[in-house]
């Protein structure tokens, strides 16, 4: 089972590789679940909540949550659901982003939103990082029930065409895209440029090598199991 899984990506990759046996797309954005609809016969799309998922204990040997568990408004009871559902010897793998300030990009384009639109208007995107450590992480797996709980911190390199591009993307394919809907197109145009500006401005020389926007973006990478 993927929970949290958006649009299917995790789950139609599992697919593609030749998974064998039942396989379980679990979310609660219907909208999404209508794209993973659209891409993947093979995969039982099902609309629920991480909270309260909608299977009977010990149904499934493998669950994953591809960044999805820092937007869980309780995490130790999704984990516990997971724990839930997991058959004996059932492993969990989730990864999820560390504090936003371990992403230079991410964080200079939440301080330029703060900026221009206002200090809410960065919420959404501050909410997709988790403010605690690797340590908490692994302690809230291991409270869930899952004996032996692996958390290694991982870091892989983000690259877009421009910090320009970057912006553009985030609040044009985002949910973030709301910030802007009171603009007409000239309106978001300009606000665009203005942001990508403060956040080059923020950034350090070398992400900005050659013009592209390259950066680290940390993640928590958890592989776990019940005995």
């Amino acid at each position: 089972m993927d929970v949290a899984c958006g649009t299917g990506v995790v789950a139609r990759r599992l697919a593609e590789r030749g998974h064998i046996g039942r396989l379980v797309g679990v979310d609660l954005n219907g909208a999404m679940l209508a794209i993973a609809r659209t891409k993947s016969r093979e995969v039982e799309w099902i609309e629920g909540s991480a909270l309260g998922l909608p299977f009977a204990s010990r149904s499934f040997d493998v669950v994953l949550c591809q960044l999805g568990l820092q937007f869980f408004p309780d995490r130790p009871r999704a984990l516990r659901e997971i724990a839930r559902v997991l058959r004996s010897s059932g492993r969990l793998g989730l990864s999820v982003y560390s504090s936003i300030e371990r992403t230079p990009a991410a964080y200079a384009f939440v301080q330029a939103l703060d900026k221009f639109l206002g200090a809410e208007s960065s919420r959404t995107k501050r909410a997709e990082h988790l403010s605690c450590g690797a340590d908490e992480v692994g302690n809230w797996v291991r409270q869930a029930g899952f004996d032996r709980a692996q958390v290694e911190t991982v870091t892989k390199q983000i690259s877009f065409p421009s910090a320009l591009d970057y912006v553009r993307f985030q609040l044009t394919a985002t949910p973030m895209a709301v910030l802007l809907k009171g603009e007409d197109e000239a309106g978001r145009a300009r606000l665009i440029a203005e942001i990508a500006d403060d956040v080059a401005a923020r950034l350090d020389p070398s992400t900005l090598a050659n013009g592209r926007l390259t950066f680290p973006q940390e993640s928590f990478v958890v592989v776990a199991s019940l005995c």
